[in-house]
């Protein structure tokens, strides 16, 4: 284990490039120098000789020589003076500066020093730059490095200027796609891809941030070698585009909207669309529809899709076995054919031409002018088949006041036909529910006691029972505690419902225009009659305690259809 650590250790290490050490000779006014630079890594040193060497080529007399030594074996990288030369300053290194026509590029142009002549130092370097009025974005490494090595009869560059960066422009990021073209396919279970949850429909709730103005920018100034200031330009403001349905919130950069619906960008402006329009029919190209807001189509609904609004649904073809879910109304212009497992909900009522074979629940009224065929129906107040052709034929309909037809069953239909009215429907579906809960509470327990009976039988017999049996008997005595506890618990509620209901006064009646043909089931409150003959021109209410066939009256009231909005 120590190895192998001793091993990553080492392979965490830096590598250090090999490089050689180096040395520079520079004659100036006070004599001549020498700076010496320590190798790295594996690289070989400096020697004496040859920097003895390159002083003697360049003239220099009463050397040093032990500090020489001295300053190659420190290698401390500083000039140190080892040696004298006849200068003669007229030979010195020459140099010009060149600024560029922007002020933003500083060059040096040295010409080689001749017989007894001086190299040019970092500080001449500096001084010359500072008497050409160079003064700002020096490099001053590279100007240590031209000393150094010095590069003659070419332009060297030795300073460069900042760049003005001009402000970012104002603008919107927006918190949905903006390109209603793009759509989202969303993957179901199993990784497939569901062709029918396409989102193309952005839905927003009201108070939701839909976008954000990000302001602009100043910019920052950028400065010549000269240290002159370039302005920035200041970036482009632009309007926030907050249209239909939206607001600006306080922080004047947000946009709000309104109110639930869809968020659409239109003319650049961001509008909250309370009615979602389909041109054509729900299909493959639309996909499901979930709306916050009203729905309209202008065809139909094709088998296998939902659409579900917070608003209105209104179609203007026919509904095939579809779901559709309102919390509004529903408009069905055509019919709902829902071939046995179709369903429509609405918070409030709705209306169609016809109904067939389709499960409608709804907070107010059910209205259709051809009739519902084998369909079950609740209605919170009730259901209304006042065309022509409005007859009721098979089924089950339940509606708190009234079901009101042209005719109420069949003379050929062999499908039974249930009317109910006159109870609180909201009650009375909670009492169904807690009725099959307490059959089904009371199978099971039934159940459980047969199964706890047989193991304490054998306990009886055999005086015990091994110690998973014993854990097991435990457990279902506890679990009978439970069940009794809920079935008594659902038993006091059903109690609770059945009183309620008994205090009502709702004056349920079912009627029919035309005929109620026999075999037709009514039941007014808990009291139930099955029609044995023809009756014309009927309603039955509830008398005496008897569900009894009287004269027929006549619908009050407006059952038209709203508007789509």
């Amino acid at each position: 284990a120590a190895e192998e650590f001793e091993e990553e250790a080492i392979e965490k290490e830096p590598v250090i490039p090999d490089v050689d050490g180096d040395f520079f000779v520079q004659l100036a006014r006070d004599g001549a120098m020498v700076k010496v630079t320590a190798p790295a890594g594996n690289g070989n040193p400096v020697t004496e000789g040859s920097v003895m060497r390159v002083l003697g080529s360049r003239m220099v007399k009463n050397i040093d020589q032990a500090l020489v030594a001295e300053v190659v074996k420190k290698a401390a990288g500083i000039y140190v003076t080892v040696g004298a030369f006849d200068h003669n300053p007229v030979n010195d290194a020459n140099a010009s500066v060149e600024i560029s026509t922007d002020e933003m590029s500083a060059y040096i142009k040295v010409s080689p020093p001749g017989p007894g002549g001086g190299d040019l130092s970092a500080d001449i370097i500096m001084s010359i730059l500072g008497s050409n009025r160079i003064s700002f974005g020096i490099d001053e490494e590279a100007v240590r490095n031209f000393a150094d090595r010095p590069v003659y009869k070419e332009s060297v560059l030795l300073a460069h200027g900042t760049e003005p960066v001009n402000g970012r422009d104002a603008y919107i990021q927006y918190n949905f796609e903006t390109d209603s073209s793009k759509i989202r396919l969303k993957e179901g279970a199993g990784g497939k891809v569901d062709f029918k949850e396409l989102n193309i429909i952005q839905n927003v709730v009201e108070g939701q941030p839909l976008a954000r103005k990000v302001p602009l920018e100043t910019g920052v100034a950028g400065q010549s070698v000269t240290s002159k200031t370039i302005p920035a330009l200041t970036g482009k403001d632009i309007a926030i585009p907050a249209g239909k349905n939206c607001r600006i919130a306080e922080d004047g950069m947000t946009v709000i909207a309104e109110m639930n619906g869809q968020v659409v960008v239109v003319a650049d402006k961001i509008n909250v669309e309370p009615v979602y329009e389909v041109q054509g029919n729900v299909d493959l190209k639309t996909g499901n529809i979930i709306f916050l807001g009203t729905v309209v189509i202008t065809g139909n609904v094709e088998d296998g899709f939902s659409v579900k609004a917070t608003g209105n649904i209104v179609i203007n073809g026919t509904v095939e076995r579809a779901d559709l879910d309102a919390e509004g109304d529903i408009i069905v212009h055509q019919g709902i054919t829902g071939k046995g497992s179709g369903k429509a909900r609405a918070g409030r009522s709705l209306w169609a031409k016809f109904i067939e074979n389709t499960t409608v629940e709804v907070g107010n009224q059910v209205v259709v002018t051809d009739g519902i065929i084998n369909s079950q129906v609740i209605a919170f107040k009730r259901i209304i088949c006042q065309g022509k052709r409005g007859n009721i034929v098979g089924g089950r309909l339940r509606a708190t006041e009234e079901i009101s037809a042209q005719n109420i069953g069949s003379s050929t239909s062999g499908t039974e036909t249930i009317c109910e009215v006159g109870y609180d429907l909201k009650s009375k579906l909670q009492l169904d529910k807690l009725a099959l809960d307490k059959t089904e509470g009371e199978r099971t327990l039934e159940e459980l006691q047969r199964n706890l009976q047989i193991l304490i039988n054998i306990k009886k017999q055999r005086k015990s029972l091994p110690e998973d049996k014993e854990a097991e008997m435990n457990e279902m005595m506890d679990k009978r505690q439970e069940l009794m506890a809920e079935l008594k618990a659902i038993t006091q509620e059903i109690t609770k419902i059945q009183e309620f209901l008994n205090t009502l006064n709702t004056q349920g009646r079912v009627s029919a225009s035309a005929k109620v043909y026999p075999g037709v089931k009514i039941m007014v409150r808990d009291m139930r009659n099955e029609v044995k003959n023809d009756y014309k021109a009927v309603t039955f209410i509830l008398e005496d305690g008897l569900v009894k066939a009287t004269k027929y009256e006549e619908l009050t009231g407006d059952y038209n259809a709203p508007s789509a909005n």
